[in-house]
């Protein structure tokens, strides 16, 4: 066993630069990574470019914090480096690198783009392929990613006129907490993948305008990071994936509430990742074929791209009896995220959960899996026609997320009975395409068009939002015409099938 408390030089890791010896160096720590190379999710190549190396600059954007101390053996962390010690890794600046730095350079100034559309439009140009891909990524043929965004354009509005709408006000309460609009921020995984501060920035922008951050269990940033960088008696909640050991999970949530989250929002619709076929091209594109053979021969399941590299832990064993044991470890308020029919609501409500969160995880788990906001429809009439519960009700919360790109998108669904939805892609993509300026910019519109929108609608407050200001009656007929949202569709990127390799001319 290597001595964990030793300080090494950096020509002493230099030379584990193999697969038989295999070192890499990550914040100023050194790690034997040999055994682990056919078991890392992401593959072999990319830990062997860095081997006997500083690996933090590619480890960072797509790692939690932790993921290197919980994945390797304790004897595995050899101990520190001295960093004075250590080459630089040379940076080569691909053809690829100087294009997108020069679409960079391109873009259009903050002030001219005027919806969240725009933003998606930017980062999609400006993002590294890699990120873009991870963040844009849906499951098998992206059917229900698209469906999430088109079960909107079935909703019409019934407006009220003649209103006195000189004031309107669209600030409301989750789980008993203030937000200035009915939304929140979701929770999405890897945020330094469009920006080096990751998270911060949603952490930053939630405080500065009012509104609810969830922060995520697959952070880039550590959780405390996170809760650090909250302004004074800012409202976090808190997404949690279940760990295998229950042990780690209550540390986890005791921990969480002790930092002071006020809702905990369990996930409860990936006991198995979805099928990221974009994702995992770029897994593809990133491997020496030689390695993927070799992982071939040996059984090991490394084509998940990024999303299959952090997820290991999660438990799919996750069942309805373990809500009693939630119970018994903390008091904050426990919401279900991804519950896609009413029977699984009314259980929620049965056995005294606080809400749910209507959502098909982004459209990234069940193809074909329908929209939060359909299913809210089915479960506001169900449980009232069960329980006699009306909504928006404050002692069974319903969340919906997934597709929204207006504050119309949000108005729709608290219309129909949610609290408040969750607002997860485009304030990544906001902060990819423009760093902090950018999410403070999607935040903003969102302010704006609410309040044009709420005058629009004839509603002074969010509680004369109300179901009879629309049209639902179409919300289950799956093929129905409507205008094209060009915008939208032109931000979509269709999915690629299998290619040739490129194939040089010789002559």
């Amino acid at each position: 066993m290597a001595n964990s408390g030793r300080t090494y030089s950096g020509k002493e890791v230099a030379v584990h630069n193999s697969r038989q010896s295999c070192w890499i160096i990550v914040h100023g720590k050194v790690y034997d990574v040999t055994d682990f190379l056919d078991d890392h999710p992401g593959g072999s190549k990319i830990i062997l470019k860095y081997a006997g190396k500083d690996a933090t600059a590619e480890y960072d954007p797509i790692h939690p914090p932790d993921a290197i101390t919980t994945n390797l053996k304790p004897e595995k962390h050899l101990g520190s480096v001295d960093l004075t010690t250590v080459e630089k890794v040379e940076t080569k600046i691909t053809d690829e690198e100087r294009a997108r730095q020069e679409r960079i350079a391109a873009r259009p100034p903050l002030s001219e783009i005027l919806n969240l559309h725009d933003f998606e439009a930017i980062a999609k140009h400006t993002m590294p392929e890699k990120a873009w891909a991870y963040y844009s990524s849906a499951a098998d043929d992206e059917i229900t990613n698209r469906e999430n965004h088109a079960a909107f354009h079935r909703i019409w509005f019934r407006p009220r006129i003649l209103k006195d709408v000189t004031k309107v006000n669209w600030s409301t309460t989750i789980l008993g907490q203030k937000s200035s609009m009915p939304l929140y921020i979701t929770a999405t995984a890897l945020g330094k993948l469009g920006h080096p501060d990751g998270e911060l920035n949603l952490t930053r922008a939630a405080a500065k305008h009012g509104v609810i951050q969830m922060i995520p269990t697959l952070a880039s940033c550590s959780f405390d990071e996170i809760m650090d960088a909250a302004a004074p008696s800012q409202v976090q909640f808190f997404q949690l994936y279940v760990n295998k050991d229950r042990e780690i999970t209550k540390r986890i949530v005791q921990h969480a509430e002790k930092r002071g989250i006020k809702g905990l929002f369990i996930t409860v619709d990936a006991p198995q990742l979805g099928r990221r076929e974009k994702d995992m091209r770029q897994k593809f594109e990133a491997e020496d074929p030689s390695e993927v053979s070799k992982a071939d021969q040996g059984g090991v399941d490394r084509s998940q791209g990024a999303a299959r590299a952090i997820s290991s832990f999660i438990d799919p064993g996750l069942n309805w009896s373990d809500m009693a044991w939630f119970k018994t470890i903390t008091k904050m308020p426990l919401i279900l995220k991804g519950v896609q029919c009413w029977e699984d609501a009314l259980e929620a409500y049965d056995i005294g959960l606080s809400g749910v969160v209507l959502s098909n995880h982004g459209g990234r788990q069940l193809d074909f899996a329908r929209s939060g906001l359909e299913v809210l429809v089915e479960v506001t009439t169900k449980l009232k026609e069960k329980r006699g519960l009306s909504f928006p009700n404050e002692k069974f919360q319903l969340f919906v997320d997934g597709g929204v790109r207006r504050a119309t998108d949000v108005m729709k669904a608290v219309a129909l009975g949610a609290t408040a939805v969750g607002v997860g892609r485009p304030f990544l993509y906001a902060y990819s395409a423009y760093g902090p300026e950018g999410i403070s910019q999607a935040l903003q519109i969102l302010h704006d068009e609410f309040e044009m929108n709420m005058r629009l609608l004839g509603a002074r407050s969010i509680k004369e939002v109300v179901p009879e200001m629309v049209d639902a009656s179409n919300i289950h007929l799956h093929i129905v015409s409507v205008p094209s949202d060009n915008l939208y569709e032109s931000n979509y990127e269709r999915l690629q099938g299998a290619s040739l390799r490129e194939i040089k001319n010789k002559l």
